[in-house]
């Protein structure tokens, strides 16, 4: 579904604040890969999922994504393949629009527009059905605006709008970050049962090193800008968390005690 060749990024070149983020990533997700992202502050993993997305272009390589090389497209040509959810639960809804609104915006996204706004019954039962699976009483509140919601009950929209158009590609860059655990913890239980439904390729991004061994098929350990672990099936299955903190004491080479603040093992 995702193919990644020789993908290298530098930010800010011939200046003094030159930063090479990516360096010869190269990465193969077979359709329903579920992998996760571990890595401390700076080892490209938002820069990754940022350039999978257009939102930055790479220095050279290939991102070919179902077969069809996407390396050149504009971010807003590739929106139509991704789906995505970010940190902050207030940027992948409109506050001012009404639940059902925010849903129909994702749903008919990539569709021709027309001047015919309105929502039919058909596909107000269809957003409400979709709804009551997130078992958070959302489905009775459709006219509610989403600005008035919690940021777990935003976020649950969210990805639920990244996933009605069944997209080729899934991306959530730490989107339970923000939130609370128990609300993080029913975000992440949502993103299983919304994944395994419609069979998504994911890549999910996470500081939380439980999230990343508990969650998916696969886990990416990535370190100023390579990958440096990668592993899955039964291998995956038996990782503790030891296992990784060993992992990047390995390849930190005495920096690891600042990356022990920023990654979690709750």
């Amino acid at each position: 579904m995702l193919t990644l060749e020789n993908i290298y990024k530098t930010f800010n070149i011939g200046t003094i604040t030159e930063k090479k983020a990516l360096k010869n990533i190269n990465l193969h997700l077979a359709p329903g890969d579920f992998v996760t992202i571990i890595g401390g502050n700076g080892a490209g993993k938002s820069t990754l999922l940022n350039l999978i997305a257009g939102v930055h272009e790479s220095d050279c390589g290939k991102i070919i994504l179902d077969g069809e090389n996407i390396t050149l497209q504009k971010e807003y040509k590739r929106a139509k393949y991704l789906g995505r959810v970010f940190q902050d639960p207030m940027m992948g809804t409109a506050s001012n629009m009404e639940i059902e609104e925010n849903l129909a915006m994702a749903y008919r996204r990539g569709n021709k527009r027309t001047l015919n706004w309105g929502i039919k019954s058909s596909e107000r039962s269809f957003y409400k059905e979709q709804l009551a699976m997130l078992d958070l009483g959302l489905e009775d509140r459709m006219k509610t605006k989403v600005g008035l919601l919690s940021g777990g009950q935003r976020q649950a929209i969210t990805l639920l709008m990244a996933s009605l158009k069944k997209p080729k590609l899934l991306l959530l860059d730490e989107h339970t970050a923000a939130l609370d655990p128990k609300t993080a913890q029913k975000v992440l239980e949502l993103t299983n049962q919304i994944v395994e439904k419609n069979h998504l390729t994911t890549f999910m991004v996470t500081h939380n090193m439980k999230q990343a061994i508990s969650m998916g098929n696969r886990l990416i350990m990535m370190n100023e800008g390579r990958i440096i672990y990668d592993v899955s099936g039964e291998e995956k299955r038996n990782l503790e968390v030891s296992d990784l903190l060993k992992k990047f004491d390995e390849v930190s080479h005495g920096t690891f005690a600042n990356d022990r603040m920023i990654l979690s093992q709750e």
